[in-house]
């Protein structure tokens, strides 16, 4: 009769824990990011070589202070592919990191699928917005954006423990 009792409790621990694990990872630590306006979207300019602001409507997006590569934003743009091309700095076609299902206007598998089709393109947003992150921005042929952040060549050395090197600048105090 104990070891029964033992085993339900070992099994309904088992459980809560699973679950407050699965919440902390999926809800709690994001916070929604406030529309600020004209600077909510940017993207390097080719001829100016710094992040310019880039038309929007309807913008939402999502940040966590745990990882500086949980930042998700949706918006709408009047730009066109075209147009974007020839205004702004490509970035490689990178797949989107997944965002929380509750976030549900970031899509993550049809951005990447729009992506290897050429519905959409990558544009860098701001190059290390965080030490070796960069912000990227997609958009699509029927004007939705999408901005996340990616480890960039720094960051994907910083954060594995190889060796930085001298083509990375230094790594502020406090990262």
């Amino acid at each position: 009769m104990i070891g029964k009792l033992i085993a339900v409790l070992i099994v309904g621990l088992m459980i809560v824990a699973g679950g407050a694990l699965y919440y902390l990872q999926v809800y709690a630590y994001y916070d929604t990011v406030p529309a600020t306006g004209a600077n909510d979207v940017q993207m390097i300019g080719q001829v100016s070589g710094v992040p310019e602001p880039v038309a929007h409507g309807d913008f939402q997006a999502i940040d966590s202070e745990s990882s500086p590569i949980r930042y998700r934003a949706c918006f709408t743009t009047p730009l066109t592919l075209d147009e974007a091309r020839a205004r702004y700095v490509a970035a490689p076609n990178i797949a989107p990191r997944n965002a929380p299902v509750w976030f549900d206007c970031f899509d993550a598998a049809a951005l990447g699928a729009g992506l290897d089709a050429g519905a959409a393109v990558s544009f860098v947003g701001i190059k290390n917005i965080h030490y070796g992150v960069d912000r990227i921005v997609a958009i699509t042929d029927d004007g939705r954006g999408f901005i996340w952040h990616e480890l960039n060549d720094c960051g994907e050395k910083a954060y594995d423990g190889t060796v930085v090197g001298e083509t990375c600048p230094p790594r502020p105090a406090g990262d």
